[in-house]
């Protein structure tokens, strides 16, 4: 019988082992069984089953408790940086702490954005937010004094406008823990916090 699931994006007529690897493909990194679960609303037993039939399959891979796609993503033509396409990024100034910042937004749901998990990309952690309908992914990183909300660009998603919508519902959600000073981290200084509330009244106005 067919899993009927909502996944984020993959037509619903798919069976579950082509949304695995389609959802791992766009993700392009590692990810681990809870937040696959939750990206593809698959019944714990039968993601499991299916896991383990795409490893025997040599078609995915488990590390570390995370799963990743060793079926090379579709070609993006050089359209986007690693397969993401940066929707919007912000200077950190001096003083705030990446570590801090994952710290206070791993593993929170956001208005209607639930958690995925934390994803490895190439080297390069990120945390993983999907749409409650089900149609989109949204990324965020701490890169060289900046942070990027992106969204992948390997993943059939819903209304272009939406997605944007639900990516800068996390840029809001991510400044205001910037704003807290828990959140900034012992060493940042007034100047960071006045920094991440005029950001934030910025996004409120807009």
């Amino acid at each position: 019988m067919r899993d009927r699931e909502e996944d984020v994006g993959i037509p619903e007529s798919a069976r579950l082992d082509d949304r695995v690897l389609a959802t791992l493909q766009g993700l392009s990194g590692r990810i681990a069984f809870s937040g696959l679960r939750r990206a593809l609303h698959a019944h714990p037993e039968s993601l499991s089953r299916t896991l383990r039939r795409l490893e025997r399959e040599g078609l995915v891979e488990r590390v570390d408790g995370a799963y990743r796609s060793l079926v090379p993503a579709p070609s993006l033509g050089g359209a986007a940086e690693h397969g993401v396409r940066t929707v919007a990024r912000v200077e950190l100034p001096p003083g705030l702490l990446p570590s801090a910042v994952f710290a206070r937004l791993t593993g929170r749901w956001f208005g209607s954005l639930r958690w995925l998990g934390i994803i490895d990309r190439s080297g390069e952690r990120w945390l993983a937010w999907g749409r409650r309908d089900g149609n989109g992914v949204v990324l965020l990183s701490l890169r060289r004094g900046a942070l990027r909300v992106c969204l992948p660009e390997n993943i059939a998603a819903g209304d272009p406008t939406e997605d944007e919508d639900a990516a800068y519902e996390l840029l809001y959600h991510a400044v205001e823990a910037l704003r807290s000073p828990a959140g900034l981290g012992a060493d940042a200084g007034p100047g960071a916090r006045a920094f991440a509330a005029d950001l934030l009244v910025g996004l409120r106005e807009n």
